[in-house]
C-alpha cells in the first residue's frame, strides 16, 4: 500500500487525540503526518510515535502535499477548511455535523456502505457517534430481514460533548459526594447522578438536533429511507461508551436466535449476551474496544415481527476516531485517495 501524507485538523481534542492513536495502532501507511489546531492550542507538542510534532494553527495553505485529512475541529471550522482542502485535491474526512446530509457527500460506516466511498468529490462525513454504533448492530439484521420500523433510546457518555464536559462530571460529583451545592457550565443542569434528555438544540418538531441525526443519518447510511425511525437522546454521568436500547420491527419474524446468529458473523460486532451470568455490553467495558457490543437480545412483547437489544460503544474509537481511520483504510485499499507527491 502506498504511503499518504495525512493531517489532522483539530489535533489536541479528545478525538483528535484518538486519531492519532488508531492511526499509530492500526498502523496506517503514513508518509508524514500534520496536526493543526485553532491558534489557542498552536505551539503544543505531541507525540505520534516516537516523533514529537509541534501543533500549528490550521490555515488555506495547511493542505498543501496533504493526501488525507481527519477533521475533528467543529461544524464551523468544516465548513470554511474542508472545501479549500478537497480544492488543493485532499481527501478529507470530517468528524463534523457540516456535511452529512449534503447530497453529494458521502456518509460511510465501512462495515455498512464502503461502496458509497468511491462517489466522493473530495469529502466524506463521518456520521454522528451514536448512528455509527447503531447502524453496526442493525445493517446486518436488514439485509436479511428489511427493517420497517426502529425505536432508539440512547444513553450518551460525556466524553460526545468533550474534554470540559467530563471535567465537570468529576468535578460535581465530588461536590455532590461532599453535600456542596453544584453550579452547571457545560449542561444546563447537573449532570453528577443525573439524566438529561437534552443533547444539543430543541427542533420546532420537539426532538433534538441528536436525536433528528439519528433518524436522517440511519436512513442515509443503510440506503432505507422508508424505515420509521424515532430516538431519544440522553446524556448520562458516565465518562466513555454510549449504550443504546433499540426496537425493531421486520418485515417478518426473526427469532433472538437467528438474530444472534447473524450478529455473531457480522463485522465489528461482538455479541454478548447471556442473562442466566448476568453478561450483557457495558460502557467500562467498552471503553478502549473497537468493537460494537450487543446483547439482551430478546422478542419485542409488544409486536410479533419485533426484537428488542442492547448496543454499547466506545464513542471516542468506533464512533468517531475509529470509523474515520477505517474509511480512509477503505479508500486507500481500493486506490479511492489520489496523491499529491
Amino acid at each position: 500500500m502506498k504511503a499518504y501524507n495525512v493531517a489532522i485538523v483539530g489535533a489536541t481534542g479528545l478525538v483528535g487525540q484518538e486519531f492519532i492513536k488508531v492511526l499509530e495502532q492500526r498502523t496506517f501507511p503514513m508518509a508524514s503526518v500534520h496536526l493543526y489546531a485553532s491558534d489557542r492550542s498552536a505551539g503544543k507538542k505531541l507525540f505520534v510515535g516516537h516523533q514529537e510534532i509541534t501543533v500549528k494553527e490550521t490555515s488555506p495553505e495547511s493542505f498543501q502535499h496533504i493526501d488525507i485529512a481527519l477533521f475533528s475541529a467543529g461544524a464551523e471550522i468544516s465548513h470554511y477548511f474542508s472545501p479549500i482542502a478537497a480544492r488543493s485535491g485532499t481527501l478529507v474526512i470530517d468528524n463534523s455535523a457540516a456535511f452529512r446530509m449534503e447530497s453529494k457527500v458521502p456518509l460511510v460506516v465501512p462495515e455498512v456502505n464502503p461502496e458509497d466511498i468511491k462517489w466522493h468529490e473530495g469529502i466524506i462525513a463521518n456520521p454522528n457517534c451514536s448512528t455509527i454504533q447503531a447502524v453496526v448492530a442493525l445493517y446486518p439484521l436488514h439485509k436479511v430481514n428489511p427493517m420497517k420500523r426502529i425505536i432508539i433510546s440512547t444513553y450518551q457518555a460525556v466524553s460526545g460533548t468533550g474534554s470540559a464536559a467530563m471535567e465537570e462530571l468529576t468535578t460535581q460529583a465530588k461536590l455532590v459526594l461532599e453535600g456542596q451545592n453544584v453550579i452547571p457550565h457545560v449542561y444546563p443542569h447537573q449532570i453528577a447522578f443525573n439524566l438529561l434528555p437534552e443533547i444539543d438544540v430543541f427542533l420546532d418538531n420537539g426532538y433534538t438536533k441528536e436525536e433528528w441525526k439519528m433518524v436522517e443519518e440511519t436512513r442515509k447510511i443503510m440506503h432505507a429511507e422508508d424505515i420509521a425511525i424515532s430516538a431519544t437522546c440522553v446524556r448520562v454521568p458516565v465518562f466513555i461508551g454510549h449504550s443504546e436500547a433499540i426496537h425493531i420491527e421486520f418485515t417478518h419474524p426473526m427469532t433472538p436466535e437467528e438474530a444472534r446468529g447473524i450478529l455473531a458473523h457480522a463485522p465489528g460486532v461482538k455479541v454478548l449476551d447471556d442473562p442466566n451470568v448476568s453478561l450483557y455490553p457495558q460502557p467500562w467495558l467498552a471503553a478502549g474496544s473497537d468493537d460494537v457490543f450487543v446483547g439482551r437480545i430478546r422478542a419485542d412483547a409488544s409486536h410479533p415481527n419485533g426484537l428488542a437489544m442492547w448496543v454499547v460503544a466506545d464513542n471516542l474509537r468506533k464512533g468517531a476516531a475509529l470509523n474515520a481511520v477505517q474509511i480512509a483504510e477503505e479508500a486507500a485499499q481500493r486506490d479511492w485517495v489520489k496523491t499529491q507527491s
